[in-house]
Parts: structure tokens; C-alpha cells; sequence
């Protein structure tokens, strides 16, 4: 890096915003699973949006690429540099800018953590929905930038129904102000859209105008064990039958999923003594104040039709965190396992048991004593459906056939219509992935819309394309 390019940003956002020693930078150029390592040309951590811009056009200048980062929770490598770029750090842009209750909408800065959103949100009395795993460090500009999902979207939708309106630095340093808080707004084209899951790649989000809901007033949460995904599919029908909106989340844990939280998570405790093979964490929500007499009763209805085996019932906040410990602990307690195949991907509800039930025929097939852990967001199709050996040395010569195990369970995917990256992005991970599942034309128009935007090639270079 020259001196003159690094005086120019330490100038914008201070010296001591300027990171280029080798272990100052460390942390920001390996992802969180700890799968891709790059190299970093500086680490920049700018407070504002004017430094932001400032920043990208003296990187415009400079003819260095960017690579934006929030909370570096990613899980496709997405947010990690590859060799060279300039790492923009947006955690300092963490003010909540404004909140209006009578719009339901809430104005908040890129760096704001997902945990601060809900927080401001509660104490307006109001809800944000977006709940995920990492929402203690996971930002609100990487939420948009990835089009995060959690366990919520069932009722009200993944991180782009819930964005109102965005704020975003360009390519070339200038800023779009599109912080509109409207639900109605038929103008010419919807431009928060193109940044929103775009992955850094068209420019850098640095503020949103999001959705605001009223906050629940009751909460109704079980652990039900099913005979199989069939079973669970046709339970989400008969719940949402008789509650529908109601039904804020249902997830899906097979019972591989949940030996490994009850190994490694301290305090974690199997809710059900048989120890079912599959089970679902299920939450109702809402202003109702029967909502627990209404999952109870059509719990009752299921078992009487052997639709479920067994259930348990929160009775108190202690046992429903309890609860939502085990399901969100997956994730965590996988990293603690070690490397394993994951696949995040989505198929129609409808679909769902069939993708289970043949992948699982044909990847033992092709690797015997393979282990499946399966979980995730069985409500709205997404599963997160991973592969890995029990033993170190035979999981290390697995996971070097992971073009084979992905050939497996992507072509199945694609064949149910479904979509091989449902929440996490494409990142570093499936750039090339998915040329295999995505038309010319769709690619072309992909790329059309990049090089209207990044001409230059500058922003995130590497990612999703």
C-alpha cells in the first residue's frame, strides 16, 4: 500500500482507524467457520457515512477493491478478503437514527447489531422480527447484504420484506439516500432491492429503514416429537389451520442435530425421554390470549391422529429459552464437532420429506456410515442439511469428495425447485456453484446489473459472481 493512499485514509477516519500490522488485521480476514483465510491490504474502520464514502472513493482512486464486513458472522466466506482488498468495517455506523411507532418503522445505521435493533424496538414498544443465532454480533448491514432469514420468516418474511428503505455508498464513493420509510412507493424501479442479498457486490449499505410490528403480547412454545418430516409437514398444515398468523416459527431438529448440542452445549438437556428421531420446536405468537390453549388442543387432536408421538409444553420464559437453546446451539455445537459439508437450501414445504428422504438414500449410498445433520426452518422450506464422518481421519478424506456429496444433494434440490442457498448467500462458497443450477440469461442479467454499478470490478471482488 503506498504511503500516499494510506495517509489519505488515515486522514479521513484517524490514524488509529487505519489497521495495516499483521496481527491487527488477522482477525478480519478469516470467516467465522474458519474455512477461508485471505489477506487484507488495510482494515478501515470509518464512523459515518460521509467517512464510508470518503473511504470508497479514495479506494475508487486508488483503483483498490473493497470488502465490506460487518459482524463476520457469515457463513459463506462472503464478508473474508481474498488478497489485497481494503476490509471496511462498518461496526462503528451503529446509531439508531430514528424511530416513528405510528409508522411502524425504525432508521438505523449499517454497524448496529441485530440484538440493538430488537432491543430499540422493544423499548418503543414495537417488534423486529429478524431473529438468527448470531443476532448478538450479526449486523443489520449484513442482514440486508446477505438477505438473512432465522426462524421468523414463516410469518413475517426474510431480511427484504422487512426493508423499508436503504441508505448505501456507491461504487465510486457517491451516496444514494434511499431511506424512505413508505410501503407504497410505484416510482420506477424498486433500487434497494439490487443491494439487498447482493453481498457487498454493487455497493455498501450503511444505513435502513426497516419494518416495525406490534410486539407479541403472548407466546405459546413446545418440543414435539413426530414420526418423521412427513409427519411435520402435516402438523404445520393442522397449526395453521386453526391459528394461522399465529404460527411464528416452526423448526425441524433430527435427532444427529440434537446429539451433537446435548455433547458439547453445557446445561443442554434432551426435553423428551424416548429420544425420537425427529422433532419440532414450535412457537405461536400473537395478541390471542389462548394462543396456549390452542397449541395444546391441537396438539391433543395430532397425537389422537398419530400425527406426533410425544410433546412437551413450555410453562415458564426459563423452560421456552430452554428450548430455543437447543435449536439455536446447532450451529455452534457443529463449529465445536468440526469441519462438516453444509448445505443451506430450500425446496417447497410440499417438498420437503421427499428431499429428506431421497437424499438421505443417496448419499448413504455413495458414503456409508456418513452422518446427516439435518435441522432448520422446516415452515418456509429451508433446510439446513449437513454432511460429515465421525472420526477425524475419515472426515478429512469425506469432506475432500464435497463435489460429490454437493453434486448429490444439489441436483436433487434443483430438481424439486428448489434453490441451493436459501439464507446464506453465495459468498466465496457457491460462486461457481451455481452456474451449474442458473440459466445464461438469468447469469447475464446478473452481470449486466454489475457492470452498470461496479464497472470496475472494485466492490467485494470475487463473491456471488
Amino acid at each position: 500500500m503506498s504511503a500516499d493512499f494510506q495517509d489519505r485514509l488515515r486522514g479521513i477516519v484517524g490514524a488509529s482507524r487505519v489497521l495495516t500490522q499483521a496481527d491487527d488485521v488477522a482477525p478480519f480476514c478469516t470467516d467465522w467457520r474458519g474455512r477461508y483465510t485471505g489477506n487484507a491490504r488495510c482494515v478501515v474502520l470509518p464512523g459515518s457515512t460521509e467517512e464510508v464514502a470518503a473511504v470508497v472513493g479514495a479506494c475508487a482512486d486508488a483503483g483498490a477493491s473493497v470488502v465490506p464486513q460487518g459482524g463476520n458472522t457469515g457463513l459463506c466466506g462472503g464478508a473474508t478478503p481474498i488478497g489485497g482488498e481494503v476490509v471496511v468495517v462498518l461496526t462503528r455506523l451503529n446509531r439508531i437514527r430514528a424511530i416513528d411507532p405510528d409508522n411502524n418503522s425504525i432508521t438505523v445505521e449499517a454497524g448496529c447489531t441485530l440484538h440493538a435493533v430488537q432491543e430499540a424496538a422493544r423499548e418503543a414498544d414495537r417488534l423486529f422480527p429478524l431473529s438468527l443465532a448470531a443476532e448478538g454480533s450479526a449486523t443489520i448491514g449484513g442482514n440486508l447484504s446477505t438477505n438473512a432469514g432465522g426462524v421468523q420468516v414463516l410469518r413475517y418474511g426474510n431480511a427484504r420484506e422487512l426493508c423499508l428503505g436503504l441508505e448505501v455508498v456507491l461504487a465510486d464513493g457517491r451516496v444514494w439516500n434511499g431511506l424512505r420509510g413508505l410501503r407504497k412507493d410505484n416510482t420506477g424501479y424498486d433500487l434497494k432491492q439490487l443491494f439487498i442479498g447482493a453481498e457487498g457486490s454493487l455497493g455498501l449499505i450503511t444505513a435502513a429503514t426497516l419494518k416495525l410490528f406490534p410486539r407479541p403480547r403472548a407466546r405459546a412454545t413446545a418440543w414435539v416429537a413426530v414420526p418423521d418430516p412427513a409427519a411435520a409437514v402435516a402438523l404445520l398444515g393442522r397449526l395453521r389451520d386453526v391459528a394461522g398468523d399465529n404460527v411464528t416459527a416452526f423448526e425441524i431438529v433430527g435427532r444427529p442435530a440434537l446429539e451433537l448440542v446435548l455433547k458439547h452445549i453445557p446445561g443442554a438437556r434432551d426435553p423428551l425421554t424416548d429420544k425420537p428421531e425427529w422433532q419440532v420446536l414450535i412457537e405461536l405468537s400473537g395478541a390471542r390470549a389462548d394462543l396456549a390453549a390452542t397449541l395444546e388442543s391441537a396438539l391433543d387432536a395430532a397425537a389422537d391422529a398419530a400425527v406426533i408421538a410425544d410433546a412437551v409444553v413450555a410453562a415458564s420464559e426459563a423452560q421456552t429459552a430452554a428450548l430455543w437453546a437447543l435449536r439455536e446451539n446447532v450451529s455452534e455445537a457443529q463449529k465445536i464437532e468440526g469441519i462438516s459439508i453444509k448445505h443451506d437450501i430450500a425446496v417447497p414445504v410440499s417438498r420437503i420429506a421427499e428431499f429428506i428422504a431421497r437424499a438421505d438414500v443417496a448419499l448413504r449410498a455413495a458414503f456409508p456410515a456418513v452422518r446427516i445433520v439435518c435441522f432448520g426452518h422446516i415452515g418456509d422450506g429451508n433446510l439446513h442439511y449437513n454432511q460429515s464422518k465421525a472420526d477425524a481421519e475419515s472426515n478429512t478424506e469425506f469432506i475432500a469428495r464435497t463435489g460429490a456429496v454437493n453434486r448429490i444433494v444439489h441436483d436433487l434440490v434443483h430438481e424439486l425447485g428448489g434453490s441451493i442457498s436459501a439464507e446464506h448467500g453465495l459468498g466465496q462458497l457457491k460462486r461457481e456453484e451455481i452456474l451449474r443450477y442458473k440459466s445464461d440469461t438469468e447469469m447475464a442479467l446478473m452481470r449486466a446489473v454489475k457492470q452498470a454499478l461496479d464497472p470496475r470490478g472494485r466492490m467485494n471482488p470475487g463473491k456471488l459472481l
